[in-house]
């Protein structure tokens, strides 16, 4: 594929259904950065996106259709928005 055709593709569908606050289906993911029993970092259609808890687990992880599924407590969900340019106030007073 092109480099002009992947960058036309439309975003994912992004998508999160957690049950009983033990198991989480996410769609729309396109990378996992990284992970441990503590914190999941994965990059989704809609920003980066960091799971936090305990006995955290990724039960299937299947990129090429932007499907993860986690098993563990989840205590937190958190995502934080891509900057390409420093900090918010290196661009305000920089």
């Amino acid at each position: 594929m092109a480099y002009e055709e992947k960058m036309r593709m439309p975003a994912k569908a992004h998508h999160i259904i957690m049950e009983e606050r033990s198991k989480l289906s996410i769609t729309g993911v396109e990378d996992v950065a990284s992970f441990d029993e503590d914190e999941i970092v994965m990059r989704t259609s809609q920003g980066d996106l960091i799971v936090r808890g305990s006995g955290l687990h990724i039960g299937k992880l299947t990129l090429d259709s932007g499907e993860v599924a986690i098993d563990g407590l989840v205590t937190e969900l958190c995502y934080e928005e891509t900057s390409h340019g420093g900090s918010l106030w290196s661009r305000l007073f920089g």
